[in-house]
């Protein structure tokens, strides 16, 4: 994880210096075209090295697919140049042209390895039983109705059924969820999660292709295939921009009879500014969002977070912090004292492995700072809980099944009151001292303290909040209702969460998901803007992100979305101005007002106009509203 951060933190800044350092440079470097060192021309060194590629690119692109973008009008105007001898002017384009090249090669994200890590995954060797022989196969070979053993801390490799065997299984690869499940006979597994605790022998029943990890590799795979990239404005309005300069061209050397005026027009008519008017908006924009915490890793995420109409978040390590926290320990016993409870469970899971166990444990030592007696008999009951002797006294703590395997019945009042926090999303952990039921700790996940805050903003930003989780409907409907988040969808497999992505989408509502767990991978991919939680994210779900989250402080993804909006105005005002100024120069170029080495300089003048603007982008931030705090 160390080394993940450290990556992310790199890479967010020197994308940072870079656009920083391009855009206060970039007006320098072209003023060196003027001049001469070493009878080295330096206007001829710029048509060499940045000319010549983009005559054959765009006659490649010409001769190959008819595909007219701006670079043939630059081609034309770089070659009209220099048979005019206008040396300094085509020098000139063909640098800032360049130029702009590079700065969207920079917006554009490093190679990413999600996929390959995501079949990484998936478990390359199972253990089958043939009567009374245990044979380890590799995992494709496994058929339909074999029977098949998974033992502690092993992967299961299909999806199946559970034929014997008790266990606690992680299914966070599948759905999410930050608790272990418990299982037993009859209860379905799937490929891809983790056993835990207790083995288990499993019938098979989706295999190869069918299974669980398999069809999520192939739901990650195929919406990264289908994600269009949005074309930049210069080459969208490129074959007008070439029909109509290739006529004013024309129709001014028939009329004038000077060929001057018709390259001046060729040359103050290359998008030169236009180019520009995006890539260093949204380089100034990204290294606005790196000094937030955030790492862009696709150039043209900011476009698109610009226009979502959704966010749809995660739960579990995303709006909370994905771990379970004591919420109440609660006693029904006159023979005890809750604290006795709270002291007697601390010491019976004191050697627990279960995340509920330490989860007492821990929260035990921060409430109460007090040392944990150790248990004179511990004993670990996979899928049940443990059971454990403290001072001669008998600890069960667990779940019903521990309770009812060990004959214990369990009273109506305890039920009652453990119904009303399980309807809050708590999961219990039952207590019997002495074999007698006397009460309960609940535990619950715990919301991040500005996961409130950050909502309320994301609704003033006109941008929908949405719940997509995992987690069971009441854990789900809680924290929702804490949040003021009016749409829910939970108990959702990654399939599902990429449906509801899709069914938005195609309503004409972009969305922006944001999660944390390798089950959010195929929806991060799916969304319009995909955002990780860098921090406790894995690396395929970083991997699978448009955007990364570095500090996992998401109280700055409002900052984010304005940013975003923000940087799209700055975009169509850079558009507007050079779109204009390539007018007004046409209509000088016409007149004779303007020749070939003054339209060079005036689109010089144009394009550093553009990079001043983007740049203030830099240390933009939105006047922060007032914190809206919420007491529960």
């Amino acid at each position: 994880m160390v080394e993940k951060m450290e990556n992310l933190l790199e890479w967010g800044g020197m994308k940072k210096d870079i656009s920083c350092l391009v855009i206060s440079g970039i007006s320098l470097v072209s003023s060196l075209l003027h001049f001469q060192f070493f009878d080295i021309d330096f206007a001829w060194v710029a048509i060499i090295l940045c000319g010549i590629p983009i005559i054959l690119e765009a006659f490649i692109g010409l001769i190959t697919e008819f595909d007219i973008k701006a670079d043939v009008l630059v081609s034309l105007a770089l070659i009209a140049s220099v048979i005019i001898g206008e040396i300094f002017a085509a020098g000139e384009v063909a640098f800032i042209m360049q130029l702009g090249s590079l700065l969207e090669d920079l917006t554009v994200a490093k190679a990413r390895a999600g996929i390959e890590k995501l079949v990484h995954l998936t478990p390359r060797t199972a253990r089958k039983l043939s009567g009374s022989t245990e044979t380890v196969i590799p995992a494709e070979q496994v058929q339909i109705g074999d029977i098949l053993r998974v033992l502690p801390g092993e992967t299961v490799p299909v999806d199946g059924v559970i034929i014997s065997g008790q266990t606690s299984i992680n299914q966070a690869v599948m759905t999410g969820e930050s608790l272990p499940v418990d299982k037993t006979v009859g209860d379905d597994v799937f490929s891809g999660t983790v056993n835990q605790f207790g083995s288990f022998d499993m019938k098979a029943n989706k295999v190869d292709d069918d299974s669980s990890i398999q069809r999520m590799i192939k739901l990650v795979q195929s919406v990264d295939a289908g994600k269009a990239k949005i074309v930049s404005v210069a080459d969208r309005w490129a074959t007008w921009i070439v029909v109509i300069a290739l006529t004013a061209a024309a129709l001014t050397w028939i009329i004038s009879g000077q060929i001057i005026r018709a390259v001046t027009i060729l040359v103050v008519f290359c998008p030169c500014a236009l180019v520009l008017a995006t890539p260093t908006a949204i380089m100034a924009a990204i290294g606005n969002a790196t000094k937030h915490g955030f790492l862009v890793r696709e150039g043209d995420a900011l476009e698109r977070l610009a226009a979502v109409s959704y966010i749809t978040f995660d739960k579990t390590g995303t709006l909370t912090y994905g771990t379970p926290e004591v919420l109440a320990v609660v006693n029904c016993c006159d023979d005890w004292t809750e604290q006795d409870l709270y002291r007697l469970t601390a010491s019976a899971e004191l050697r627990s492995e279960h995340p509920l166990g330490k989860a007492i444990v821990n929260c035990y030592k921060k409430q109460q700072f007090k040392e944990i007696r150790q248990p004179d008999v511990f004993q670990m009951i996979p899928g049940q809980g443990v059971k454990a002797e403290v001072d001669g006294i008998e600890i069960f703590a667990g779940n019903m099944e521990l309770l009812s395997e060990n004959h214990i019945i369990l009273p109506e009042c305890i039920k009652k009151q453990a119904e009303n926090y399980r309807d809050k999303g708590c999961t219990i952990t039952y207590i019997a001292i002495n074999r007698k039921a006397v009460g309960f700790i609940a535990l619950s996940d715990t919301l991040r303290e500005d996961a409130f805050d950050t909502i309320q903003k994301i609704k003033t930003a006109n941008v929908t909040p949405i719940l997509l989780t995992g987690d069971h409907e009441s854990a789900a409907k809680y924290m929702a209702d804490k949040l003021e988040i009016t749409e829910i969808y939970a108990d959702c497999l990654p399939e599902d969460k990429l449906l509801q992505i899709d069914n938005f989408q195609k309503s004409g509502k972009l969305v922006c998901m944001i999660g944390d767990g390798i089950n959010d991978a195929p929806a991060l991919k799916k969304a319009c803007v995909g955002i990780a939680m860098g921090g406790i994210g894995s690396d395929i779900t970083v991997d699978a992100a448009d955007i990364t989250l570095i500090n996992d402080k998401i109280n700055e993804l409002p900052h984010l979305l304005y940013l975003a909006k923000r940087m799209m105005i700055t975009i169509r005002c850079n558009l507007t101005f050079s779109m204009t100024l390539n007018f007004i120069a046409i209509i000088l170029a016409i007149t004779g007002v303007l020749n070939p080495v003054i339209g060079a300089l005036v689109h010089n003048a144009g394009s550093v106009i553009v990079i001043v603007n983007s740049a203030l982008l830099l240390n933009w931030r939105k006047k922060a509203a007032t914190s809206m705090i919420k007491i529960n």
